[in-house]
């Protein structure tokens, strides 16, 4: 019998941690906690974002970013029975809010509660087959009065769902924050296993857990200043189209366990593109090609632009299910993506800004 698969407790730990965009201070500790030791500098700034770096006198410079954030729920008024009102951090699919538990991040700990709407049985056949309005949903946690939710919660504390991670089958895991918790991971995993070889590389390697992705890019932005790459990789999910219902002639072909997704086109750097796919090769891993014509929804997007431009490449987890309290991967897909990243990292030579 073989035995039992143990995901990494780094990951597990980030898994773990309620960081909406904007509150990513559980995230930042488990960063801090893991990754810090490694590295020969540490830093963080006003953004929140962490900046681990390795080798700081190597050339080029690396970037490699990974967000720590994740989708929330953010309190935004509470009525005279004590009822919860709130907004949404980051895209949301209204239809999935309803019924779910939610864990509170307020001043005095953790405060549980549930998402509520209207039963089934007192809704007309409209109103039945509409999504709710936000306006239409709310929290419950057991509260008779405003003055008595105020007491446990304030206006802009902020709520997760409650769904942690399991293990499926074999190594396919679901949570909550797959997104994009797996890249922070990668991110930071990789810089600790180059600390350990360190006299192989030429490169500055600077790995950066990044804030507020799911809100507009935010904590890449400023970072790319910070650290000013010659060449960077963000890391990130991809859509895995291998699920009932995805067209293939519009979403391209990518599933879960076919290795990391390798992406092209205008917001990926092609000698960066060339070195990723290189290492692929050298290491004889599965890797996939995923084509997007236009800037990325990731911090790549950000990172390309900053300062006068940098090479940029995008590694991506094959996913399904994204943005959805479930969202599955296979965890050696991960793990593939760490290796490609330390062969990457290695294989880089001073003087080597990939400008073409």
């Amino acid at each position: 019998m073989s035995k039992p698969y143990t995901p990494p407790p780094f990951l597990i730990d980030l898994l773990n941690a309620r960081s909406p965009s904007g509150y990513e201070a559980e995230a930042q500790r488990v960063f801090d906690l893991h990754v810090k030791p490694s590295a020969d500098a540490y830093a963080h700034d006003a953004m929140g974002n962490r900046l681990a770096t390795l080798n700081p006198k190597g050339d080029p410079t690396l970037m490699l970013a990974g967000h720590i954030d994740e989708l929330g729920l953010i309190i935004t008024y509470i009525n005279d029975k004590g009822f919860l009102y709130f907004d949404t951090i980051g895209g949301q699919d209204r239809s999935l809010i309803p019924g779910r538990r939610v864990i509170i991040q307020t001043a005095q700990g953790p405060v549980k509660g549930v998402t509520g709407k209207r039963a089934l049985h007192l809704m007309d056949e409209a109103d039945r087959k509409k999504v709710p309005e936000l306006h239409e949903l709310w929290m419950d946690i057991g509260a008779k009065s405003k003055k008595e939710a105020l007491e446990r919660v304030g206006i802009g504390d902020v709520a997760t769902l409650d769904h942690g991670f399991e293990l499926i089958h074999g190594t396919i895991g679901a949570a909550r924050a797959f997104d994009d918790k797996v890249g922070a991971y990668i991110v930071g995993e990789t810089l600790i296993r180059l600390a350990k070889q360190k006299k192989k590389l030429a490169a500055k390697v600077v790995s950066v857990a990044t804030t507020q992705e799911e809100i507009g890019v935010r904590g890449a932005t400023t970072a790319v200043y910070g650290v000013n790459p010659h060449i960077a990789v963000a890391v990130d999910v991809g859509h895995a189209t291998d699920h009932p219902d995805c067209d293939n002639r519009k979403f391209g072909e990518t599933k879960l366990g076919g290795g990391p997704m390798l992406c092209r086109g205008a917001n990926i750097n092609p000698k960066v593109f060339d070195r990723l796919l290189a290492a692929a090769k050298r290491l004889e891993i599965p890797y996939q090609i995923e084509a997007d014509p236009r800037p990325t929804g990731t911090d790549a997007r950000a990172i390309q632009v900053g300062r006068a431009g940098v090479a940029t490449g995008l590694v991506s987890v094959p996913l399904r299910y994204m943005h959805t309290p479930s969202e599955m991967v296979d965890l050696v897909d991960v793990e593939l993506c760490v290796q490609l990243l330390v062969e990457f990292a290695l294989g880089l030579e001073k003087g080597d800004y990939a400008h073409w």
